[in-house]
């Protein structure tokens, strides 16, 4: 039940927190460039275990990553102020090139968990890179929209006032810009958003859509021009998803993973409804949308398509 977490900066390092927070496996490795910093964040963490659950957490190297069976990659350059995630690509391409094989080569048997932006293009090109080691790509995830997700069915469970566990709304497509919020088939107590919202008498109209849309849309950029990072809500993304493959929950996640087809577009890497499990992602879940929604998710995968298609990886 050991974790690696390759990156210990603030994404890294507060999944290593949500993970002993959540009493998520056994053992937490953090590994990173920056040693002293990595020793530094793993001690923070260590000395809150007795007030939560008993894990082992410690830095490493990457050989210390044997047995694990998730490693979560969080390193790379963090995203700047007014930067878009696809404008991150190029600097963060080149560091997959090193970590990716390092990690395989000890920890061959690994489900890789991408956090690193812009995510969808990075789990894409992990995936190529593990796949030349033998890696299906059932076993490479991206973190993809599961944060979108939550952040969207928050803000719906805010609006009907109601506990968010309850409400049944998915995010799909690129973890960015271009993501779609399937409105058509958001879901309360088994009835339709729509339906639940007339028969309590709450308004749902264009302009609280247009306002719940913009602050699932750019909730990212809000944070990080108020404190420069997010981080919070990401490493709980990534302790949930690591629960669901260490304990093979069978969970439906709106992870990021390589896909034949979307919406028309060929061999591209996006998020939607995946059952998560042991063996990594079992099964993929389409939900019924709309017209414009299917079209929107087509214009969401080809903007991922074409940044795939920039760095020449297919």
């Amino acid at each position: 039940m050991k974790i690696g977490i390759v990156g210990s900066g603030f994404v890294g390092a507060t999944a290593a927190y949500a993970l002993v927070m959540r009493g998520v496996g056994r053992e937490i490795v953090l590994v990173d460039a920056n040693k002293q910093r990595a020793a530094a964040e793993a001690d923070d963490i260590a000395h809150a275990v007795p007030f939560a659950n008993a894990l082992q957490v410690h830095d490493g190297e990457y050989a210390d990553l044997k047995n694990a069976r998730v490693v979560i990659l969080a390193a790379g350059s963090n995203q700047k102020p007014g930067e878009t995630r696809l404008q991150l690509l190029e600097r963060n391409a080149k560091i997959f090139g090193e970590i990716i094989p390092q990690v395989l080569e000890h920890a061959p048997d690994a489900r890789i968990v991408v956090a690193t932006n812009p995510v969808d293009v990075m789990t894409h090109l992990a995936a190529q890179f593990a796949h030349k080691r033998g890696v299906p790509h059932s076993r490479v995830i991206g973190s993809g929209t599961t944060l979108d997700t939550a952040r969207f069915r928050l803000l719906l469970a805010r609006h009907v006032g109601i506990d968010s566990a309850h409400v049944h709304a998915y995010v799909l497509g690129e973890h960015g810009d271009s993501e779609v919020l399937t409105w058509s088939a958001a879901t309360v107590a088994n009835f339709s958003l729509e339906q639940f919202c007339e028969s309590r008498g709450i308004p749902l109209n264009d302009e609280i859509r247009a306002d719940i849309d913009t602050r699932v849309r750019r909730a990212a950029y809000h944070i990080i021009n108020g404190k420069g990072a997010t981080y919070y809500g990401i490493g709980s993304a990534l302790a949930r998803i690591t629960q669901a493959i260490l304990n093979d929950q069978r969970a439906i996640l709106t992870v990021s993973s390589r896909h034949e087809n979307v919406a028309g577009v060929q061999d591209v890497t996006l998020s939607l409804p995946q059952l998560v499990g042991g063996d990594g992602i079992l099964d993929t879940y389409m939900p019924p949308l709309n017209e414009s929604e299917i079209g929107a998710l087509q214009a969401s995968a080809q903007v991922i398509r074409n940044a795939i298609d920039g760095l020449n990886l297919s």
